[in-house]
């Protein structure tokens, strides 16, 4: 395989931890929380306007709740990553799907991250930070030891690259 031929736009192989599914779906909750608690309580503070911001509460909870059982689902299907010993490739997206490779000689740094609610899932992000105008690649919903051999993995094939001279 020539250098031309070794990256190019596939599908990656490997899905994300399963436990991501937990994970978006708290988020999406905690996200519906605050704009559903709001008006709940302004329209059990005020008579008046009571009928309405209840019936706000109301569509603002149960659209949330319809996307906390449907999204989550949907964007596990979609997101995949992979790492070969010539790139990383990652594709995200439901509606506008992105793909996105990083030939091993433009990664400059490699992280892993645990939030809270990642550690409580026992999730892990790892960034690939490459010379990329776009940005970072994120490869998020990986279990936490997998994300941690992996950049590992990374920093040991970057090192052994020789760096891309254009």
């Amino acid at each position: 395989m020539t250098g031309e031929d070794a990256v190019r736009l596939r599908p990656p192989n490997n899905t994300l931890n399963e436990r991501v599914i937990g994970w978006w779906r708290t988020q999406w909750l905690l996200l519906t929380a605050a704009p559903v608690v709001v008006p709940a309580v302004l329209g059990a503070l005020i008579g008046p306007a009571r009928p309405w911001l209840w019936g706000a509460a109301g569509i603002l909870a149960v659209t949330g709740l319809a996307c906390t059982a449907f999204f989550p689902r949907w964007w596990f299907r979609v997101h995949r990553w992979e790492v070969t010993d010539d790139a990383v490739y990652v594709r995200t997206g439901a509606f506008w799907q992105e793909w996105r490779i990083a030939p091993m000689s433009r990664i400059q740094t490699v992280d892993t991250v645990r939030g809270p609610l990642e550690q409580a899932f026992g999730l892990a992000t790892v960034t690939v930070t490459t010379a990329s105008a776009k940005g970072a690649i994120r490869i998020e919903g990986l279990d936490h030891e997998l994300a941690a051999e992996l950049a590992e993995r990374l920093t040991r094939i970057t090192q052994a690259t020789p760096g891309d001279a254009t």
